[in-house]
């Protein structure tokens, strides 16, 4: 813009494009959304300094808020998953953002999940417009290869290892991903020996294993708007097929999932069997919250009496319809 004097006022969102192109950033992570991203971060106001610069947590849909109050920059709810996916991501891979460590047992695509700026490049950014700012940046981009590592190593540590079909994997953290593993590791051994993961998704990955090939050949129809539930055995010993839901917020193996899946199976001639698995019996979002949606014929297992199977079908144990 251009004040009084003649002279052009540079905005704070190029600014912003101009200090994350400095630390580093690729080309899609100093343009206009992941700017005002990072001045909603750091809390600043178009008349603010740099020097005024805060790193409070701060969730998408807060950051969001702050471009639209103070911005005039309205991005439409869906934008979050972009937000999120496409600039925090990126800043997180860069150590220029942390996850707050209070979230750490949410998913990473938890609406609740905050982020905020990494104590380092708070105190570079605080110093751009001053005489120390080349002295600070020049610090942290002499450090820039160990503080990656240093956050990368801290993501790590909250990582939910798991064995997958011989394979060690991880699951990012989250109730929903402890959940997929205690059905892994806990549910499949009592209750499917021998069982192979066809499918299970990671609240990060969606696909984090998917068998295509073996699904199909079984006579599962897959496209690209079928959603699978969140866990797929097979169980080659009996030709069984487990379709597992893992429930810590929403999504029981209810009379409409059902019909959802057996729209998936007109070619399928395995046994079929549906399971709602819950963390535990009482929480907020455990099994009695959704005990009147659960369909009849399927059955429920609780992780935290993982040698016990509640059966809603009355007339016979775990076996196919």
């Amino acid at each position: 813009m251009l004040c009084k004097s003649g002279v052009i006022e540079v905005g704070k969102l190029e600014e912003a494009k101009e200090i994350l192109k400095a630390l580093g950033m690729p080309k899609q992570q100093y343009n206009d959304r992941s700017a005002y991203t990072f001045l909603a971060l750091a809390g600043l106001k178009e008349e603010d300094n740099w020097d005024a610069a805060t790193n409070k947590p701060m969730r998408i849909v807060d950051m969001m808020n702050f471009m639209a109050e103070h911005y005039g920059k309205v991005y439409k709810p869906n934008t979050r998953e972009t937000i999120r996916k496409d600039t925090i991501h990126q800043f997180c891979d860069g150590a220029i953002t942390v996850r707050n460590v209070d979230d750490e047992e949410r998913a990473t695509n938890s609406p609740r999940y905050s982020y905020r700026l990494t104590d380092e490049v708070l105190e570079v950014i605080r110093a751009y417009g001053t005489d120390v700012w080349g002295e600070k940046l020049g610090a942290w981009l002499e450090n820039h290869e160990t503080l990656v590592e240093k956050y990368s190593q801290v993501r790590e540590m909250t990582m939910i290892p798991v064995k997958v079909n011989g394979k060690e994997l991880q699951f990012s953290p989250g109730k929903h991903n402890q959940l997929q593993k205690a059905i892994i590791e806990e549910f499949a051994p009592r209750f499917a020996p021998g069982a192979e993961v066809l499918y299970v998704g990671d609240t990060a990955k969606k696909d984090l294993v998917k068998n295509r090939e073996k699904l199909e050949e079984l006579g599962v129809r897959i496209t690209d708007h079928d959603k699978l539930p969140d866990v797929v055995l097979y169980r080659p010993d009996k030709n069984w097929l487990y379709f597992i839901e893992a429930v810590t917020s929403v999504g029981p193996i209810s009379v409409k999932r059902m019909h959802e899946i057996q729209e998936m199976l007109e070619n399928c001639e395995c046994g079929i069997i549906y399971v709602t698995a819950f963390l535990d019996m009482s929480s907020e979002n455990g099994f009695k919250k959704f005990i009147n949606e659960i369909a009849w014929e399927t059955e429920i297992w609780i992780a935290d009496n993982p040698d016990h199977m509640i059966h809603l079908n009355g007339d016979r144990f775990l076996g196919p319809r």
